[in-house]
This record gives structure tokens, sequence and C-alpha cells, in this order.
């Protein structure tokens, strides 16, 4: 069977050893292998507590003999519980080997769970082999950003329960940046930071552990400029240039910021429907420093400082000899005092 989102939910949640198969699909083999870890963990217990209970099988065995499956399925452990095959990395040309194990499966026997990349609809694939069954299960995974209930459920996952209301949103925004294993690793980084300190988790532990970005460096120093200190810009300017910026990634860099104020500053939904999509994520006194900024300036404004940014950023680029630095810097000046008093 096709398993939707709520249904794929459930079963990982609580899966149903019943059910003789699991095909975990999709375009990102970090998300399947966590997933594929996760559900695992539930049938027979973590990884390396279980091993009796857990036998691995890379597809391209059943080439040459794809009874082995069969007889993997079937075989008796020396250990009770639920048994669990493994097919890793497996692809269309082993349908033919599964399908023949699905026909044989019989209560009992091992649940099957298989991996495999993006697949196809064909009429003899893996795919339609597993939506067509009446007990098996296909599920999609997507590349989609986690929701808000599965971050929480990580974070309880890994003990995480007393955190801040600001560390959590802060969090939560992390979830939807980095790439599933980054993120994972993040929870754990978490963890062990603040495991012993007998208080909640809370804004300046995330952003001690968070990853750093050199964009987010910039957009530090980009805020300055927000905050519409014109006296500072200079010096600023100077130390970001022998630290190795350029003009032009200063001008990207106040471009991105301004774009997100103004997102922010207009969004329906309010600034932190805006804030959701920021890349690199926004969090803890970045934010904080973000929002304080946000309310110096109104929707008009933030457009003319938008525009002169977009003059400046052609000029740089254009074939004309012109002084890179002080025209950044001019035009810098000249949106910090755009900002209202």
């Amino acid at each position: 069977m096709k398993a939707d989102a709520r249904s794929a939910g459930r079963f990982f949640d609580k899966p149903d050893p019943a059910r003789p198969a699991v095909l975990l699909y999709g375009p990102d083999a970090m998300r399947i292998a966590l997933k594929r870890q996760a559900l695992v963990a539930k049938l027979v217990g973590p990884e390396g507590e279980s091993e009796m209970r857990l036998s691995r099988m890379p597809a391209s065995d059943l080439r040459n003999d794809a009874a082995s499956l069969g007889d993997a399925m079937r075989a008796q452990g020396f250990f009770p519980g639920q048994r669990v095959v493994l097919l890793e990395d497996a692809t269309d040309t082993a349908a033919k080997a599964i399908g023949q194990t699905l026909e044989d499966w019989a209560p009992g026997d091992a649940m099957l769970v298989v991996t495999a990349g993006q697949l196809g609809t064909g009429a003899k694939g893996l795919r339609k082999l597993f939506e067509a069954h009446p007990s098996a299960m296909a599920i999609a995974i997507y590349a989609d950003p986690p929701k808000p209930e599965e971050i929480d459920a990580q974070l309880a996952s890994a003990g995480l329960r007393d955190i801040e209301p600001d560390a959590r949103a802060d969090i939560h925004a992390l979830g939807r940046a980095l790439d599933p294993g980054d993120f994972a690793q993040l929870i754990e980084k978490i963890f062990l930071y603040a495991y012993g300190s007998g208080a909640a988790v809370s804004p300046s532990d995330v952003a001690a552990v968070a990853p750093a970005s050199t964009e987010a460096a910039l957009d530090d120093a980009v805020d300055m400029l927000a905050a519409g200190t014109a006296a500072r810009i200079a010096p600023q300017m100077q130390r970001l240039v022998a630290q190795g910026a350029t003009p032009v990634s200063l001008v990207l860099a106040a471009a991105r910021y301004f774009r997100l104020l103004h997102a922010a500053a207009t969004a329906r939904g309010g600034p932190e429907s805006a804030l959701q999509g920021a890349r690199p994520a926004m969090f803890g006194p970045r934010r904080a420093r973000f929002m304080e900024n946000l309310r110096g300036w109104r929707p008009d404004r933030l457009e003319a400082a938008l525009l002169t940014l977009t003059d400046t950023d052609l000029a740089l680029r254009s074939s004309r000899p012109i002084p890179a630095h002080a025209l950044v810097e001019r035009a810098f000046v000249r949106i910090a005092m755009l900002r209202k008093p």
C-alpha cells in the first residue's frame, strides 16, 4: 500500500510487526538512513544492542543468489522477539526477488525493511510492487523541512524536555535550515552542553553549540548598518576588508539582510512567518537584534535602501574603473541615515 503522511507517521511511531515489509525511498540518502535507523530501533532496539535479531543484506547480493533473501526472512534466531532483514540500496532490478519473498512470507517471519533512492512508477518496478501489495508499505521520504512536532519528538527522544520557549524556537529554526544529519549532531551537542546543569536549555546554550557560517558573520556586521550607526560603518568596513571581505560580498550581505527586513515588515503573518525561511537560520541574540532593528524601519525606507544597494551592486559589476570601497561606504552611510530616529 502507498502510505500517506499520516499513516507513515503512525507506522514510524508504532510499527506493526504483522506487516511483512516496508520500502523507504526518496532522493535524500541521509533522511532515509535516519528514518531507517529509527524504525529498526523501534522494532529490535538500538543498533548494536540487538544485532542478533537484525540481518543486513546489500541488494546487489540478490543478483547472484535471489533465494538468500527468503532464507534470511525465515531464519530462526537464538533470541526471542521481532526479527528484521534490512535490504539496502535496492533498485528496480531487485523487484522480482522481493516479490517472491512477499508471496512466501508467513507470520513469524522477519519484517523486511528495504531502502532505495528515487524510484519510478514502472509496472514492474519496486515502488509499484509495494504500492500494490495489500499489507506491505511504500513510504516516500521527501526532502521537506521537518515539522515542529517532528523536531519536538527528536528532542524528547534525546532527553531534552526542559527547554525555554525562545530556545525551542531557535532549535526549530535550525531544524528547518540544517541537513538532517547536521541537525541530529546539533541535538546531541545541546544535550551534552546542557547535561548536569539542572537548568532549562536557554537560547545562549543553543547559540554556544550552533554551527557558525561566514554568511552569519557578515550579517552580524550588516545589522550595525540596519541599526543606523553611520559613524561606525567606516571602521567596521576596514576590519572586514582586512579579513578578506570584498565590496561585492558586503553589498550582497546587506541586500540579503534588508530583503529579510522588508519581508518581515510586510508579512501578513507577522515577522515570525518571514523568519521561518531565513538562511542561515536566525536565532538567539542575532534574532533579538534583528527584531530590534526591524522596529526602526518603515517599508518605504527599506525599499529605498534596497534600491540603493541594487544600484551599488550594478556599479561594482560594471567595467568602469571605480573606487569600490569608497562607493560601498558612501552607500552604507546613506542607508544608515534612512533609519527613522
